[in-house]
């Protein structure tokens, strides 16, 4: 069986407080965990008013504090914005403390606008992705080679574990790095969904078999809208249009609306044509049509695990929606 896991923006709700979103993460991570899914990541954004989701490695300190047996990760920590060493140490606190519960899913992206990647890399040489991701999976696997500088540096805490390292990419180079360094494969479904299947297939062929994984694995991360009923979904996928709409056109007020704000709010031609658009990379309805929607994406994909994004207006409706996912799938 496909296994289910989660990835978590933090969204700041209508009328609500980033210290808020951050306390319904631990929440919802919290009850994840009762409810049998594998994974909960966290993501990585920078100067998105909506939401509070900044430094996943602090939070997921927090979050494995606060859980017991579900898995928690990164999706992802963007490696353009820090030092491979720092982020290795880091990881390796994380699995000195809670071993054998800690992914890292890394990314290419900066997670920022122009300004904010600046200010997040002041200081900092130009850096080329490939060799910060060799360089970081080196370190956690002692396999940097004797003419690198690094070479004899011990990465504390010096401990014998290899974290579960993810991938993620929606084509391109992370797919060829996945293969070519033998890690895991995250394909953001979310973002391009046209070239999914194939970029799976691209990888599969490539793979190397390494220390981290002896066969691919392929994970898609995909956005759901889900409810009680059919209606009542595609009256909170108003509210992610609207949300989803506003990031893109980088508008995004300094929450994420709410559905009676979103049916309140006329729409233009231009935006409703964008939101059309958009609906590709999101599965909406009730529990059982979802669960329909990704076991096809699963046969589509030959996928190993799912990753729900459940951005949701309202807290009480994304806990509802992991809930009536995890009766569907029978997780527990």
């Amino acid at each position: 069986m496909t296994s289910l896991s989660i990835l978590d923006y933090s969204p700041i709700d209508e009328e609500s407080t980033p210290d808020q979103a951050l306390r319904e993460t631990t929440q919802l991570a919290k009850l994840a965990d009762t409810l049998g899914y594998k994974r909960f990541w966290v993501s990585e954004h920078h100067h998105i008013p909506s939401v509070a989701g900044s430094s996943p490695q602090m939070l997921m300190m927090h979050l494995a504090a606060n859980t017991t047996k579900i898995r928690i990760g990164s999706g992802g920590i963007l490696l353009p914005n820090y030092s491979p060493y720092k982020v290795a140490e880091n990881i390796r606190v994380l699995q000195a403390l809670y071993p054998g519960r800690i992914d890292l899913g890394i990314g290419s992206g900066t997670g920022a606008n122009r300004i904010a990647t600046k200010a997040l890399q002041a200081g900092k040489p130009r850096t080329d992705h490939r060799e910060q991701t060799a360089d970081l999976i080196g370190y956690l696997s002692g396999t940097l080679p004797p003419e690198h500088p690094y070479s004899n540096l011990i990465v504390s805490p010096n401990i014998d574990a290899v974290p579960d390292i993810w991938l993620l990419g929606a084509g391109g180079t992370s797919t060829e790095m996945a293969a070519e360094f033998g890690t895991a494969l995250t394909f953001a479904h979310f973002a391009r969904p046209g070239i999914g299947p194939e970029t799976a297939g691209q990888y599969r062929e490539s793979f190397i078999p390494s220390a981290f994984c002896s066969k691919p694995r392929v994970m898609i991360a995909v956005f759901v809208v889900v409810a009680e009923t059919n209606e009542r979904a595609e009256e909170l996928a108003k509210a992610f249009d609207l949300w989803l709409y506003f990031v893109e056109s980088l508008s995004s007020p300094p929450y994420y609306p709410s559905a009676e704000t979103a049916s309140q709010r006329g729409t233009s031609e231009r935006e409703r044509e964008k939101m059309i658009r958009n609906r590709s990379r999101v599965l909406i309805g009730d529990a059982l049509s979802v669960k329909t929607q990704l076991d096809k994406l699963i046969n589509q994909y030959n996928a190993d695990e799912v990753l729900i994004m459940p951005h949701i207006a309202g807290f009480e409706n994304r806990k509802t929606a992991i809930r009536l996912l995890a009766d569907a799938f029978h997780l527990a």
